[in-house]
């Protein structure tokens, strides 16, 4: 166990966010072999869950049969996913040349509740790669931690250089936006660790890129550099801002580089996890998932819908939760909730400044009517920038984990936890490599990284 002078040193001398901080923890979070086999299965349906998402907007966009045997169409899911988008960018995400490209890193957001897990979100774009190496490092001393900095920084670095199998050692730049910069010192020091394997990966900004003669570079050590992958560490509606973005598009479409995640913003999509439980589509998940994965999703995805701000007809309902055991006819009624109808949570779904790190979610039964009536009126506004979701909540239950308190005693303490695994998609292979446990006090009704909380890896239950 890391005792608090060694966590606080560690710390101290490696910045890993810009401006942030969060308690320190003396021991990993326990995980049971049950509940790691089921981690390691969810991986699996995220990837099948992907490619089956690709499957439904491609053919929306196209207006195909959704089913072998009997029609199907849904125009509709194509209009939703590109709601607010550029034209370029949604002409580039449905080309033929795209086709087949997903996310190398996939990190789904789970709530350990009392019923399993709740599987509230999936990041295409995640931080704490670094940290959760750079964690299983710290507390490598304890037995059974879940993955390893070895694991992650290799699988990492092996699901960007699968993407030009052709090169021996590609040169791989990870680019971080001013948008993302507060985890850019978690990149610099991802970048430094694989630099030190022999890796060519640098932490770079968006003004360091240049053309040269069709190829995309940057300097290094006064010697033009020929990048062959780019990792985007910035989400797609930040595209706009990027310096240079005209040139990492055209090295992109030219083949001079490979870019992951792909610019394919109907993967970044919340509103995809609303389209899983659409009952107009459930068809449609039934014959293109796995049955093991479509299981696996129905109990942990909670149920979600689309905040479609368009008019309901005369006679017409919405399929959406109940107000007073009555349907709704308009998303507005959900104002007049009662507290226990109002455990729903309002978000953004993607592609805006607000649709990521918690800043549009709204717990119903959190807030005063006056607040919840605010925050729906705001999401069925229509604004630019796509859709909001709504998404029931499912209570984190309480554990029980051992923190420093400012003294440096530890003290076991009740918390509500949230997991994020890591994994990375290597050929056909999806790759659990680490798992960071997010371990907030048990009044947070929405957990994410703040500075009352405490971030720890994970580890197998020993015996268990």
């Amino acid at each position: 166990m890391p005792g608090f002078d060694a966590l606080t040193e560690a710390f101290a001398r490696q910045e890993l966010f810009e401006d942030k901080t969060w308690q320190l923890s003396p021991s990993a979070f326990a995980l049971t072999d049950s509940q790691l086999g089921e981690i390691e299965a969810i991986g699996a349906a995220c990837a099948d869950f992907h490619r089956a998402l690709e499957i439904l907007y491609l053919k929306s966009a196209t207006g195909k049969n959704l089913l072998r045997n009997r029609p199907l169409e849904a125009s509709w899911v194509a209009d939703y996913l590109d709601r607010g988008k550029p034209d370029w960018l949604v002409d580039h995400a449905r080309s033929k040349s795209r086709r087949g490209t997903f996310p190398t890193v996939l990190r789904p957001d789970l709530l350990l509740t009392d019923d399993g897990f709740a599987l509230t979100e999936l990041d295409s774009v995640p931080g704490g790669i670094g940290l959760t190496a750079f964690l299983c490092d710290l507390y490598r001393g304890e037995e059974a931690i879940v993955g390893g900095s070895e694991p992650i920084l290799l699988n990492f670095h092996a699901s960007l250089a699968g993407l030009r199998p052709e090169l021996t050692n590609p040169v791989i730049a990870i680019v971080v936006s001013e948008e993302a910069a507060t985890y850019r010192p978690e990149m610099v020091w991802l970048a430094g660790r694989l630099q030190e394997r022999g890796f060519r990966v640098h932490c770079l900004a968006p003004e360091e890129l240049f053309p040269l003669g069709g190829t995309l570079c940057f300097d290094h050590g006064g010697t033009p550099e020929k990048i062959d992958i780019i990792y985007r560490f910035f989400e797609l509606f930040d595209l706009e801002n990027i310096q240079g973005r005209e040139f990492i598009i055209e090295a992109l479409e030219t083949g001079e580089v490979a870019v992951a995640p792909p610019l394919r913003p109907f993967q970044e999509e919340k509103l995809s996890l609303a389209l899983f439980h659409h009952h107009r589509l459930r068809d449609f998940w039934a014959e293109t998932l796995s049955k093991r994965s479509r299981k696996l999703l129905s109990q942990i995805i909670p149920r979600s819908w689309i905040l479609d701000p368009a008019p309901v007809p005369p006679g017409g309902v919405l399929d959406g939760p109940m107000v007073g055991g009555f349907p709704l006819r308009d998303w507005q009624e959900l104002a007049g909730a009662s507290q226990k109808e109002r455990d729903l949570i309002v978000k953004r779904s993607g592609f805006h400044e607000t649709a990521w790190g918690a800043r549009s979610v709204v717990l119903g039964s959190d807030v005063s009517k006056e607040e919840w009536g605010a925050a729906l009126a705001e999401a069925l506004v229509g604004a630019p920038g796509g859709l909001h979701i709504l998404q029931e909540y499912r209570k984190p239950k309480r554990a029980r984990h051992p923190v420093f308190d400012r003294d440096g005693q530890t003290r076991e303490v009740e918390g509500r936890v949230r997991l994020c695994p890591y994994y990375f998609a290597i050929g056909e292979e999806t790759r659990l490599s680490g798992i960071l446990a997010t371990f907030c006090p048990p009044d947070k009704k929405i957990i994410h990284g703040m500075q009352d909380a405490a971030l720890v890896p994970c580890r197998r239950t020993v015996g268990g």
